[in-house]
């Protein structure tokens, strides 16, 4: 699309609803997208005869508060009441409604204007409306809660009231609308309890497990433990005189699990008797070409590995060579991690209903045009003829971006047309069947000046890849700092194969880098006789803005300092040499999904293993935090969420091409007892906001390895923590 082409009348339209009330329906032109085509938001905007309102609510809601935020923004520009608003949630569907993934802290960044200008350009069109009608010009007139009003001559007319008048003017120019002046936001900035949340606590469905269709079947889908194992033989007769089982069904997949591999579904008007069922399965896999990968096997050739020549430089600045020969002192050191898998409260499930060659899909998706286009294939339709609509989503952290279990619903459902199938997984599935994220082996060196300057940076980083390439979330961006501080640097990678499917977790990349990088520079901190963060200062000393990936702002050196100062400051960090024996501080600052986050942690070890105290949090996510006790909520799950991975005992281990762990008492999670006090303070700088879903949790591993190095003097290499580690 043009940027010509987003014309006045492109940009909103406004028209009657039946029985009375306004319904606006609003393009609002974005950022371009990395390809430079403009991308368009659309919502839509209801003024009923009562004066309430509803405001759609495009994106998927995952517990980053999306649903509540989007409609907060209209609101605000509205200028309605929060009282008078009711939120809806709108089908998937790009053309209407624009993007509507939820990822990668995007939504914030990516719609902080346009939602805006949406609200904005409602509001003009009812001003112009009462303006015309009262004959005065539209800057002399006033809005608040849903109502014009003209301070001279006393006149007031509800939004609804002038429904027919706006309805028949023509649309605003974007370029003429005035957004309000933050100093006078009246719904942005204040805490509003998520639209779901009563609900929610109330046991009402919402979830796409809660969901059900009359006459539905519930189905189960059996693959083969090894991924990409094939079928030879199965046992379907038997299995489908089993009493209450309405079908037994094989599925082809493609190989691929995004798409899915080979599997035998199992039908049934109840999901216990479908459940049941599987276990009378009799599969023969053919597992031949996937066996031989295993967790052991992968350790050993990353050992190897990491000591060779690597397979491709990520990037090569100055001459690191000559820096580390003419070093005063070089540091080493070699850090790993684990698979993990996502382990969603709500495991995968969808809905699906294939009629007249043409399919629904209920799904709790992150991503539903990627969906879209996976069912598209697999069943061989056109994209239009599917439609796909939104439930709420009992966790994903990444793991919904990937729509295998649409694809699966989708398929089984095609097999008997008219008939609604809820695919279910259950627990042991989903740990097993998981994106996982790859694990990961660094080789670091750091050379040191007489003065303690740090004067080159090496990782020979290995980890898993496929024709010269890494997999999904295994790879290591050339900017990882500290590249583009310091002259001479060298980040480099190698790739072993595995047939585990990898995928993004809360926090892609920086959920490991961010420990390796930032423990290993404690010990550089060390070895230069200085504390992290002063050696963290003294790099980020000169004013920079570093460039980043496209459409993505610089890293600016400035914003960073900001964070490190003030979380020092809230954390005690000067008297933290008067801690107790046994009790230590830690520090950690990344920057990680346009957010800039710096972390203080108190940990005691207790009977033998880390008892985290307390976690001080500053961020820096520009000049609004929208909702702020949304915002708190995110800073503090994330960093649960990060302890979790590190404490907890979590790790994916495999043997024989299939994945060990199979519930939450071998893949735990951190549990209230456990979950620290948690102080979270934003730095507010003059900067577009930006998204809080995952910046939060980067820091506390390294923070808190940094502080057991602290409490007990042994580093923590390898994660997760065991007591072993620390005697």
């Amino acid at each position: 699309m043009s940027a010509a082409a987003l014309s006045r009348r492109g940009f909103i339209s406004a028209s009657l609803l039946a029985g009375g009330g306004l319904l606006f329906d609003l393009n609002v032109p974005l950022a371009r997208a990395a390809d430079g085509t403009p991308v368009i938001l659309t919502a839509f905007i209801r003024i009923l005869p009562d004066n309430r309102v509803v405001i759609g609510a495009k994106n998927a809601e995952i517990g980053q508060g999306a649903k509540t935020m989007l409609p907060m923004m209209i609101a605000e520009e509205l200028s309605v009441d929060w009282s008078q608003v009711t939120i809806e949630q709108t089908h998937a569907d790009a053309k209407v409604f624009g993007g509507q993934s939820a990822g990668g802290s995007r939504t914030t960044p990516r719609e902080w204007l346009p939602t805006r200008q949406a609200g904005a350009a409602a509001r003009a069109m009812l001003v112009a409306a009462a303006a015309q009608g009262w004959g005065v010009a539209p800057e002399t007139l006033k809005t608040a809660g849903g109502t014009v009003s003209d301070p001279k001559s006393g006149k007031s007319a509800t939004y609804a009231s002038l429904a027919t008048a706006a309805a028949k003017l023509p649309a605003p120019d974007p370029a003429t609308l005035k957004l309000t002046d933050p100093a006078d936001f009246r719904i942005i900035g204040q805490s509003v309890v998520g639209v779901d949340t009563p609900a929610i606590v109330a046991g009402k469905p919402l979830f796409g497990i809660d969901f059900k269709l009359p006459n539905m079947l519930y189905a189960v889908l059996e693959t083969c433990p090894a991924f990409g194992g094939t079928i030879k033989s199965v046992n379907l007769d038997e299995v489908k005189a089993l009493p209450g089982v309405a079908h037994v069904l094989p599925i082809k997949g493609d190989g691929t699990p995004e798409s899915g591999f080979d599997g035998v579904a199992i039908l049934s008007k109840s999901w216990w008797s479908a459940n049941q069922a599987r276990d009378a399965l009799k599969i023969d896999w053919d597992v031949s070409a996937v066996s031989g990968f295993s967790t052991e096997s992968y350790a050993s050739e990353a050992a190897a590995k990491r000591k060779g020549k690597a397979d491709a430089e990520i990037v090569r600045t100055g001459d690191v060579d000559a820096a580390f020969a003419s070093a005063a002192r070089t540091v080493t050191a070699d850090y790993d991690y684990p698979f993990l898998a996502h382990g969603t409260l709500e495991p995968q499930n969808c809905t699906a209903l294939f009629k007249d060659g043409a399919v629904e899909i209920w799904a709790p998706t992150q991503n539903p045009e990627s969906g879209r286009g996976l069912v598209a294939k697999a069943l061989n339709l056109p994209p239009e003829k599917i439609r796909i609509n939104f439930t709420r989503i009992g966790g994903g952290f990444g793991r919904r971006l990937m729509n295998d279990y649409m694809v699966q619903a989708a398929s089984i459902a095609a097999q008997v047309p008219g008939v609604p199938v809820k695919l279910l997984w259950n627990r042991q599935q989903d740990i097993q069947r998981d994106f996982y994220r790859p694990a990961g082996w660094h080789g670091f060196r750091a050379a040191l000046d007489k003065g303690g300057k740090l004067t080159a940076f090496h990782d020979h980083f290995v980890t898993f890849g496929k024709d010269g390439k890494p997999v999904r979330s295994a790879e290591m961006p050339a900017s990882e700092l500290p590249a583009g501080l310091i002259d001479n640097v060298l980040l480099e990678q190698s790739f072993l194969s595995t047939n585990m499917p990898t995928g993004w977790l809360r926090a892609p990349g920086s959920n490991a880098l961010a420990f390796v990088t930032q423990a290993f520079l404690d010990e550089v901190a060390q070895a230069a006789g200085k504390d992290l963060p002063t050696l963290m200062l003294e790099l980020l000393r000169d004013p920079k803005e570093l460039p980043r990936g496209p459409n993505q702002p610089p890293f600016v050196t400035a914003r960073a300092q900001g964070v490190i100062e003030k979380a020092l400051a809230m954390g005690g960090w000067a008297t933290r040499k008067a801690l107790p024996r046994g009790t230590g501080k830690g520090f950690a600052f990344y920057y990680s999904h346009m957010g800039y986050f710096a972390e203080v942690l108190e940990v005691a070890i207790v009977d033998g293993m880390p008892k985290v105290k307390t976690v001080w949090v500053a961020g820096d996510v520009g000049s609004q935090i929208i909702n702020p006790i949304n915002a708190l909520h995110q800073a503090q799950g994330s960093v649960i969420e990060g302890l979790g991975q590190a404490l907890a005992g979590q790790q994916i281990t495999q043997v024989a091409g299939a994945v060990e762990q199979a519930n939450y008492d071998t893949h735990p999670y951190l549990r209230i007892a456990d979950a620290p006090r948690i102080v979270v303070e934003f730095v507010k700088t003059d900067y577009p906001p930006t998204g809080l879903g995952e910046p939060a949790l980067p820091p506390v591993i390294p923070a808190l390895v940094n502080a057991i190095h602290a409490a007990t003097g042994k580093r923590i290499r390898t994660l997760p923590v065991t007591a072993e580690m620390l005697v």
